[in-house]
């Protein structure tokens, strides 16, 4: 138990330094998110500079800050977490079981990086294509976050 209280406090604590680093930069990385909605609207013929996100709830604004933060923090320290869980498994583990997850460790974050692109800049822009091209002609161009 004290082995796993102490990966525990490991993980979590490399998750809150991650969660404060993205919270800090939480505008950055909405601005950043925000890219392949601003292709959509190009592609769905819309002028970007005219198409709002707006907020309709005042606490809106700072719980979407909260969400990035979460979310950039669980991906940020996903290795170090990954790393804490095989660290408390691995002396359980016979050597040949040890050897056998070296190939999933070192294949497991290239295929997220891999994923994580594809849907950035192939899957959400088209998502986002297709519904703004179902919107209706005549209204305002304003989109709930």
């Amino acid at each position: 138990l004290v082995e796993l209280r102490r990966r525990l406090i490991w993980s979590l604590g490399g998750f809150f330094i991650a969660f404060l680093a993205c919270f800090f930069f939480a505008k950055r990385l909405f601005n950043l998110l925000v890219v392949p909605f601003k292709w959509a609207t190009q592609w769905a013929g819309l002028d970007p500079h005219k198409v709002e996100l707006i907020y309709t709830a005042p606490q809106e604004f700072f719980f979407t800050q909260v969400k990035l933060a979460m979310f950039g923090g669980m991906v940020i320290a996903f290795p170090l977490i990954a790393t804490q869980i095989y660290k408390f498994i691995a002396p359980g583990l016979y050597k040949n079981e040890r050897s056998a997850f070296l190939p999933f460790l070192i294949a497991s974050p290239i295929l997220f990086l891999m994923g994580a692109s594809l849907v950035y800049f192939f899957f959400t822009p088209m998502v986002m294509w297709f519904f703004l091209a179902m919107q209706q002609v005549g209204t305002n161009d304003q989109v709930q976050i």
